[in-house]
């Protein structure tokens, strides 16, 4: 091997591991722009924000065609004047009833006193607060639903705010908060013995009983 092209070699083994740092130094992992999952969907439009839209858990584990089911979301107003829910409209389900009446706690965290914020069909979302429905007496009730709905399925929704207007989210049907007792499992040796069926210990025995006879 003559001297130029040795040198040649042990230059670009020099520079190989320079380069291969230099590449990936400036490259964002992907796991550095990926984003948790949240609870629940969010939409907004203009100072309204909906987070945490979901249908609660179901106590049977799934809605049945001709139930009710509860919507539960937080309305967020980051805007400087009031605006009002005047609407739930979708497939799927034949109405939507407001009831009850809730306390605004604003964006921060800290009480906002003691505020009526549902009359009648309408909800009431004042300057810098967030309204939590489907906590304390506030519910908005989804009646009648059209088909059978289980964990993870979800129902199209436009709500109408009087100044920000239409919101289009998804509201899907919440997993349970804990976990679920399961039923009791098979025990298929008792069932046998039950029917008058041959359990493991009859089954042993006869063959222990068939190797003496070959005997």
């Amino acid at each position: 091997m003559n001297r130029a092209l040795r040198a040649a070699i042990v230059g670009v083994a020099l520079f190989s591991p320079v380069a291969l740092s230099a590449c990936s130094a400036g490259q964002v992992t992907q796991t550095g722009t990926q984003e948790r999952d949240k609870v629940g969907a969010m939409a907004q439009v203009g100072d309204i924000t909906l987070r945490q839209v979901e249908l609660a858990y179901p106590r049977s584990g799934s809605y049945d065609a001709g139930d009710d089911a509860e919507l539960t979301m937080a309305i967020v107003n980051t805007g400087e004047e009031a605006d009002t829910l005047v609407s739930v409209d979708g497939e799927g389900f034949s109405s939507a009833e407001i009831t009850g009446s809730s306390s605004s706690v604003n964006a921060a965290g800290a009480p906002a006193g003691s505020a009526q914020v549902a009359a009648g069909d309408e909800i009431e979302a004042l300057p810098d607060t967030t309204v939590f429905v489907g906590s304390g007496d506030l519910a908005v009730t989804l009646t009648d639903l059209d088909e059978r709905l289980t964990v993870g399925q979800h129902i199209p929704l436009v709500l109408t705010f009087e100044n920000a207007g239409e919101i289009e989210v998804s509201a899907t049907v919440a997993t349970p908060s804990s976990a679920q007792e399961r039923g009791e499992g098979f025990d298929f040796h008792h069932s046998e013995g039950e029917e008058g069926g041959e359990g493991a210990e009859d089954i042993a025995r006869d063959r222990e009983s068939d190797i003496g006879d070959e005997d």
